[in-house]
């Protein structure tokens, strides 16, 4: 696959090119689609259903940009990269945007104060993302 953004981004190291393998993509999808059921678990805590539903789109993100034959140690980048892995649009893009802001508050400074409107948005752009990679 070649899209020449990601292309860019690696020639200037934001990106790494490297081919993915069948196994490395299917562990991430089988990531991401656990975490993303567990995250619908009402009976769990918000801050718990909100840790999953985060993973879950950062792995099956990730699983679109390996797939797209891409790596990269930036969890921000890899939900960026969204626009071109998997034609996301931009108020998809700023649901992944606010979750990883949100998730950096919580990890970086303790601040665990999640957002209903922002988890079931976090959950319906994950189940997006499953639904794409789908395809």
């Amino acid at each position: 696959m070649t899209n020449d953004k990601l292309d860019n981004l690696a020639r200037i190291g934001q990106l790494k090119a490297e081919p993915a393998t069948e196994e490395e993509i299917a562990g991430l999808l089988r990531s991401g689609t656990v975490r993303l059921v567990d995250a619908k678990n009402e009976s769990l805590s918000q801050e718990s259903r909100f840790d999953l539903a985060y993973n879950a789109a950062h792995a099956l993100s990730l699983a679109a940009l390996r797939h797209a034959g891409y790596r990269s140690e930036n969890r921000y980048l890899v939900f960026q990269c969204t626009q071109h892995t998997l034609d996301l649009a931009a108020e998809q893009w700023r649901v992944l945007d606010a979750a990883h802001r949100k998730r950096n508050l919580a990890e970086y400074e303790g601040d665990i104060d999640v957002d209903d409107q922002l988890l079931d948005a976090l959950i319906r752009v994950a189940d997006l993302i499953a639904d794409k990679l789908e395809k």
